[in-house]
């Protein structure tokens, strides 16, 4: 990677981790001893995902204003100054997720998926408008290793059937090249809104819960999925506990795949990512707690806890692993931080 980084901004020391005379902390971030947090490039307005390219820059997906302004774009990075930075494309609708894909780009704004050539996006082609969502937004984009994409529909749950998801929504979806035909991959979510592959192929997504079912809002989740899962929701939530308002039993959730973690309710996971530093260790960005923990991919006693890496940004958004560092889009901040460990 050849982005220069502004400096050293926050290291862990024995102790406290939250650094030393020489090293202050960012703005009260705090980190364990033996990791870094280093600022990549600022000045951007709700940063969201982030893709590195082969040559060293960053495609950084900002909305550029309000949710509902119409202002979002994607901007190429080639440095941390202002001026080291390219619009791609503009005129976006609140764009959460971008995905390249050999010579394409994917740009998933607040319910449409459109796709086009990566020299030349404006001339993009809709892949499918109107989608089914929740009411704000659908998720991040994951591109595949073996070629394809993955992108996230947010359940809404049926007026006539509350029980039931709108059709199409609640889903994630696998679509193998501009011109193929959308594949539901799994089924049974509130919002799989962010997704990892790890070393060994296996596929990870968190899930957002949010209203309350049986009296209460059900807890955010972390889960493995295979394709073909449904996850049960909404007669099904947390670590496939029935739903009883909606005539659930442990019947309805027997076949429902686990929890491999689970958060406080409203934690809001918006990003997953393998560890560079342990392909053994997943990295989850908790965007309402302002915190960045991690959780094993072992199975053995899930749902785990996660334990914190980083504290005291705001909004942590988006992470991805470049390199031996993590990025991380702190869209509160209006940053590209990087994440560096032993």
């Amino acid at each position: 990677m050849t982005t220069v980084v502004l400096g050293l901004v926050a290291t862990g020391c024995a102790g406290d981790g939250a650094g030393t005379a020489d090293t202050p902390p960012l703005d009260g971030v705090t980190v364990p001893s033996g990791f870094a947090v280093e600022v990549v490039a600022e000045g951007f307005a709700g940063p969201t995902q982030i893709v590195p390219l082969a040559d060293g820059s960053l495609l950084v997906a900002e909305l550029n204003g309000g949710e509902r302004d119409g202002t979002g774009r994607v901007v190429r990075v080639d440095g941390p100054d202002p001026a080291d930075r390219t619009v791609v494309i503009d005129g976006l609708d609140k764009p959460t997720g971008i995905a390249v894909d050999g010579d394409h780009l994917w740009i998933m704004e607040r319910r449409r998926l459109t796709v086009g050539p990566l020299a030349d996006p404006a001339d993009r082609s809709v892949v499918a408008d109107d989608l089914p969502f929740n009411g704000r937004s659908e998720g991040t984009l994951t591109a595949l290793t073996d070629g394809g994409i993955l992108y996230d529909t947010s359940g809404s749950r049926d007026a006539a059937t509350p029980d039931e998801l709108t059709p199409g929504s609640g889903t994630l979806w696998f679509i193998a090249a501009p011109d193929a035909a959308p594949e539901p991959y799994a089924t049974g979510f509130k919002h799989a809104y962010a997704h990892a592959v790890d070393d060994e192929g296996g596929l990870w997504s968190t899930e957002m819960s949010d209203g309350r079912l049986d009296g209460a809002v059900p807890p955010d989740e972390l889960v493995s999925v295979r394709r073909g899962d449904d996850f049960g929701y909404p007669r099904c939530i947390g670590d496939g506990v029935p739903v009883a308002e909606l005539g659930a039993t442990a019947a309805t959730c027997a076949d429902a795949p686990p929890s491999h973690a689970l958060f406080a309710p409203g934690a809001t996971p918006t990003s997953v990512a393998v560890a560079p530093w342990d392909p053994d260790l997943l990295v989850v960005a908790l965007w309402n707690r302002g915190e960045v923990v991690t959780v094993p991919t072992d199975v053995a006693g899930r749902p785990h806890q996660p334990e914190i890496l980083v504290t005291g940004i705001d909004s942590p958004q988006h992470l991805v692993a470049d390199g031996e560092r993590l990025l991380l889009s702190d869209f509160g901040g209006g940053r590209v931080l990087a994440i560096t460990g032993a």
